[in-house]
This record gives structure tokens, sequence and C-alpha cells, in this order.
């Protein structure tokens, strides 16, 4: 990832980090030219104390006019000094090419390999990043934060708004190819049979079809007790013409009442035979789907057969569409079942990271693992990001740029060294004086 830059008149570029507005461009320049005026302002009363010191010093033969005078002389020295210093940094001062001179212009690309050097050993060692991670404590911190609903209620809008664009900006025809060539296919090409063998098998050594089976011997008894006129139709029906209805009846009431008794038995007995018989049915069935030719053979049938269904076509030619509208109808409201499922799962995971230590200290252990991990292997990358940024700046416009940022404060060194110089030339020439 590049830092973005701005484009100058000629073709080169500074960093968005250095440029400014125009209002704030502006304003920055003005201050750096009061600073300036002030900074200037102080060598030029130094000068003219110095002068008029020296004309009363040397016309007037006042003494003290000495101390002064010693004090303004080594004031302008502090004052030139130190203006040099400041503007050498920019520029060549007075445009002489003095040597050592516009140094940020002339070492752009060394400060910037410098500074990459500097990063790369003391902020992306393995040890430094390590030992921050742990005392910066990140896992307990983002948990505390998610656990808060408003937070999670902004995370979940944030992930919706993701969603919807990922989702906005994918195209239909694409996506539907895609799951009709890699979806379909891969259902077409892979035998069905002896996995949905295998995921029976496990289900029947778990148990979990009992419930199934119950329901359906519950529906069964149901569909029995509230069908007994059918049964007795039924009977009725299929009974020779030459029989007295009465016998009909006899037999019909019979029959019900022995269909509704088994029905029961079955329902209420966890140990019926016919519960057995349907456990040793399903477990041949999960055998001979994953080793039976034949089954196997027929519930690819009965696959192809459920693909080529109209319904099961147009399913899957609209499923992308379908799906869209299923993820941006629920981005979009906040009240829908997806997002407060994704919230309420936030905030749970969030509780379990701020109570659960043991949790905490493996992901803590995961993320500087991770940091250390990356840094061991793209220090030199990230290192490079800075050194290449840097040198695609252009030398002049940057200096500028930083003179605007920081050129108003570095004035202060320049008041500081007239002020600072006199103090020590006016030292200077008390203590000459008193020990000569």
């Amino acid at each position: 990832m590049e830092t973005s830059q701005r484009a100058l008149p000629g073709g080169s570029a500074v960093p968005d980090g250095l440029a400014l507005g125009p209002q704030a461009e502006a304003q920055k320049r003005r201050d750096l030219r009061r600073m300036k005026l002030v900074a200037t302002g102080f060598l030029v009363g130094a000068t003219i104390i110095f002068f008029v010191m020296r004309y009363l010093e040397l016309k007037q033969g006042l003494a003290w006019a000495g101390y002064v005078r010693a004090a303004a002389e080594a004031g302008m020295v502090g004052a030139l000094a130190d203006w040099f210093a400041v503007t050498a940094l920019f520029r060549h001062p007075l445009g002489l090419k003095i040597p050592h001179t516009a140094i940020i212009p002339r070492k752009k690309d060394t400060i910037g390999d410098s500074l990459g050097d500097f990063v790369g050993e003391n902020f992306l060692s393995e040890d430094v990043v390590r030992d921050k991670l742990g005392r910066v404590d990140v896992t307990r911190r983002l948990g505390t934060w998610v656990a808060q609903q408003d937070n999670a209620e902004r995370v979940t809008a944030e992930l919706a708004t993701a969603a919807r664009g990922v989702v906005t900006v994918l195209r239909d025809d694409v996506v539907q190819d895609l799951i009709e060539q890699v979806l379909v296919r891969k259902i077409v090409d892979t035998e069905v049979g002896p996995p949905l063998g295998k995921v029976l098998e496990g289900v029947l050594t778990d148990g979990a079809h009992r419930r199934l089976v119950d329901l359906v011997c519950d529906r069964a008894y149901d569909w029995v007790t509230e069908n007994q006129e059918m049964v007795l139709r039924v009977v009725h029906d299929r009974a020779p013409m030459w029989t007295p209805r009465f016998v009909d009846d006899m037999m019909a009431t019979k029959l019900y009442n022995e269909v509704q008794a088994y029905a029961w038995a079955v329902k209420t007995d966890p140990d019926h035979q016919l519960r057995h018989a349907v456990d040793r049915f399903l477990s041949e069935f999960a055998r001979d789907l994953q080793s039976d030719p034949k089954t196997i053979a027929r519930a690819e049938q009965v696959k192809q057969q459920v693909l080529d269904h109209p319904d099961v076509q147009k399913f899957i030619g609209q499923a992308w569409s379908v799906v869209k509208g299923m993820i941006l109808d629920a981005a979009a409201d906040p009240s829908s079942e997806l997002r407060r499922r994704v919230r309420d799962g936030l905030m749970s995971l969030g509780e379990r990271l701020a109570t659960d230590a043991d949790l905490r200290r493996r992901i803590d252990g995961w993320l500087a693992d991770a940091a250390g991990y990356v840094v061991r292997h793209y220090r030199h990358e990230i290192t490079t990001l800075i050194t290449d940024t840097v040198a695609k700046w252009d030398a002049e416009e940057t200096s500028r740029k930083i003179e605007l940022q920081v050129g108003r404060d570095l004035q202060f060194i320049r008041i500081n060294g007239t002020v600072v110089g006199a103090l020590a030339g006016l030292v200077i020439y008390t203590v000459s004086q008193l020990v000569f």
C-alpha cells in the first residue's frame, strides 16, 4: 500500500500528510512569516544596541556601555549562527552552496532510509511487538468493548454495510455462473450414495434418528385415531356384496381397533419390534449406500431426477438472486433476525473474552504468533514502504512543506540563540574584566 500523494505542476509529488488545504497553508505561511520577523527583529535589535553601545563606549567613555555592547555583540553572533542553522535545514543560506546546507532537500532519501531502519529496529522487532501486545491486553479490551450493546450494534452496522457493498459489487451473472459451474457440477460429479450412507451411519450410531421415528409413530397413531370413518368406509367398499351389513361393521370395527392398538403399542414402546425393524432397515440401507453398487446407482438416479426437476432448475437459476435479496434485506433492516443474531453473537463473544482468562490467553498467543510471523518475514517490506515513499517525494516542495509545518517553532531557536548568546557574552565580558 502506498502513501497517497498529490501531484505538483512539475509532475513531482508531495505526500498528503504534508499537503495542506489553501486556507490552512495560508495561515501557516502567515504564522511563519510573523515569527521570522520577530526572530529577525531580535537580531536587528541586538545590532542596533551593539552600534549604539560601541559609540557610547568609544566616544563617550562610558564603562557600562562595554557590558551592554558585549552582550549585544554575542547576541548578534548567536542570532546569526542559529539563523544559519535553521535555514541550512531547508535551503542554502543566501543561495550560497555551502557544504552541509539544504540538508532536507539533499538528504531526503538518506533521511528516508534512516527512518526506515529506525522503525525496523525499534518498532518492528519481534520482541518489542510481542511485549507491546502483551502489555496492551488487546483481547480483554476488545471483549469488554464489544460486549456493550451500543458497540456491538455499531460493529454489526459496519459489517452490514460491508456485506451490502460486497454483494452489490459482485456481478450477478458471474456469481450465477460460478454457482452452476462449481457447486452444481461438483454435486453432479460426486457420488452422493457413500457420503449419505456415512452420514446416516453416524446418525444411527448417535441415536439421533430416534426422535424422527418417535415423530413418525406419533403422527401415525394420530392419523389412525382421526380417520376411523375412512377405515370403516374402506372395509365396506372392499367387502363382498353378499355379506350382511352388520358383519361388515363388526369386521371394520375389529380391524380399526387392532390397527389403533398396534399403532399405540409402536408409539409407547421404545423396544417395539417394529422400531427395531426400522433400525435394522436403516443400518442396512446405510451400508448399501456405501458399498452396494445397485443402491449407489439408484441414489445417483434419484439425484439426477431431483436436479433435472423444473423447480430445482429454476431455483438453481435464481439461487444467487434469492440469496442476494435475502442478504440485502437483512443487512438493511436493523431489526432483522440476521442482524440481531450477529449482534447477540458479538456480545456473547465479548463477554467470553472479558471473563474467560484461558480463552484470552489462547487468542493473545495467536495474535502474538501472527504478529511475530509478520515482523519476522515482512519487516523489510514494511520498512521499504517508508523508504520508497520518501524517495518519491519532491525534494524542494517537501522541504517547503516541512518548513511550513515546523518552521514557526524553529524560529524560537533563533530567538533563544539571540538571548542566550547575549547572556553568555555578558558573562564572558564580565569575567574578563574582573580577571584582567
